[in-house]
């Protein structure tokens, strides 16, 4: 399979502006369709997903089940509202993994 693609998932207010720059975008609220976005992308090819926080919070078992996968990257991002930290710790814990101590202190 080819990966060549990326795209957002978010709410409509919080991922507007990547459509603008020619990402997909995929309009999300509700954890069912936070989980079809993302399996559907993935069966698509797409390298990297960015995901909102929120989104990514509601369906933390299917973002799970992919980061034993080379693709799709899913990584979070700050919504319109700004950050929960998700992202930030997210980032944290695979460094942490990576080397062997949490050096982010």
């Amino acid at each position: 399979m080819s990966y060549k693609k990326m795209a957002v998932i978010g709410d409509k207010d919080s991922v507007m502006l990547w459509r603008a720059l020619g990402v997909e975008t995929v309009f999300a609220d509700e954890p069912g369709q936070v989980d079809r976005a993302i399996n559907r992308l993935a069966r698509e090819g797409t390298a990297v997903i960015y995901i909102t926080e929120q989104c990514a919070q509601m369906v933390p078992e299917t973002i799970r089940r992919y980061l034993t996968e080379p693709f799709p990257c899913i990584i979070p991002i700050p919504n319109k509202d700004g950050s929960r930290g998700y992202g930030v710790e997210s980032i944290r814990k695979n460094v942490e993994k990576a080397v062997g101590a949490d050096i982010l202190l």
